[in-house]
């Protein structure tokens, strides 16, 4: 057991241990531990338990939980790779993650720039810290091959990829189908498109569904009349604005843009150049943020649910984490057409 002064000395210097905790509370390492634990039933006596609470209190002793992981063979860490965390609509997606794997587990972001996928060789580097489980956000097939995890891995936003690992998807052509067919209904017949320049397969549904929805209806979206540009405000506000008086002149008299924060900068610059929304352009997203309801005017948006999309690929996680079979490894959640004033007077 470490004397007065070693406590004193450790204290000074940031490093409080178990044994320290002990010293103070006048018990073995043991029963710190199992206090710590919350393992005290039938072990430890009520006035032993105060005391090591105290003890811990005082000192701020804090568990070593990733390094008595570690000795395991795991840690308790889940790691989430996601390709675009300025995307507003991942901060919904870690939330359901958080909230699916309570606190038994930690969560670790690895993100990359806007427009940026992951490298294969970055994630390998934290496998060296034995996560528990794995999550990838919006995967492509060569990422997939190149990284090669083992131990358990749930896709989010991955279609296609059902055969790589467990995951949870989004039904964003659904939406995009409804999109456009309202937009015909409320007499369309010129549209243009915003995407993304991040090359994942949820992005190339979006865009292939509505164009092939919107030509279905006779509503003509030219070449030169798509463009591309990071999920950033003010990137899509300047490309909008380089296109728009092009668009104009062509008889252009909606623009569908691929997530919301993109169609907020095509609001933003559409507004700067006095044009009347929804009269002369008619603006759509996809994600349905928070802000989507309460901008000026409302965003007509298709709705993601990006919490459900969280809580459902942490749960599916988890289950195989802890040793169970997955009843459906393949899940899939529906889309939905949110029509606000951005589209409809």
């Amino acid at each position: 057991m470490e004397s007065a002064e070693q406590v004193q000395q450790s204290v000074r210097s940031g490093r409080i241990t178990a044994a320290m905790v002990a010293a103070r509370a006048g018990v073995s390492t043991a029963t710190v531990s199992l206090v710590a634990n919350g393992k005290t039933a039938g072990r430890v006596s009520e006035d032993n338990i105060a005391r090591v609470r105290d003890a811990i209190s005082e000192l701020g002793y804090v568990v070593d939980g990733i390094g008595s992981s570690l000795a395991k063979g795991v840690s308790s860490i889940v790691i989430l790779v996601s390709p675009d965390i300025s995307n507003p609509f991942f901060a919904k997606v870690i939330a359901g993650v958080r909230e699916s794997l309570g606190a038994d587990y930690q969560l670790l972001l690895s993100v990359t720039p806007a427009g940026e996928f992951p490298q294969a060789g970055d994630v390998r580097k934290l496998m060296a810290l034995r996560p528990a489980g794995l999550l990838v956000g919006a995967p492509n097939a060569e990422f997939l091959d190149d990284l090669s995890a083992a131990g358990p891995v749930v896709l989010l936003d991955a279609p296609g990829l059902e055969a790589y690992a467990p995951s949870v998807n989004l039904d964003v052509a659904h939406g995009a189908r409804q999109l456009a067919a309202h937009l015909a209904d409320t007499g369309h017949r010129r549209v243009a498109y915003v995407d993304s320049v991040t090359g994942t397969a949820t992005f190339a549904i979006r865009r292939g569904a509505f164009l092939d929805e919107a030509a279905a209806h006779g509503i003509a979206v030219e070449p030169g009349h798509i463009i591309s540009t990071t999920i950033d405000v003010g990137a899509s506000a300047a490309a909008f604005a380089a296109a728009w008086p092009a668009w104009q002149q062509a008889g252009v008299t909606a623009v569908v843009c691929c997530t919301d924060t993109h169609a907020y900068g095509v609001l933003q610059e559409a507004r700067v150049a006095g044009v009347q929304i929804p009269d002369e352009l008619a603006i759509a997203g996809f994600d349905d943020l928070p802000y989507s309801a309460t901008s000026n005017p409302s965003l007509t948006s298709v709705h993601l649910p990006a919490t459900s999309l969280g809580l459902k690929a942490g749960g599916q996680l988890r289950r195989l984490i802890e040793g169970h079979r997955l009843e459906q490894p393949q899940l899939t959640l529906e889309s939905s057409l949110v029509v606000r004033n951005s589209t409809s007077a």
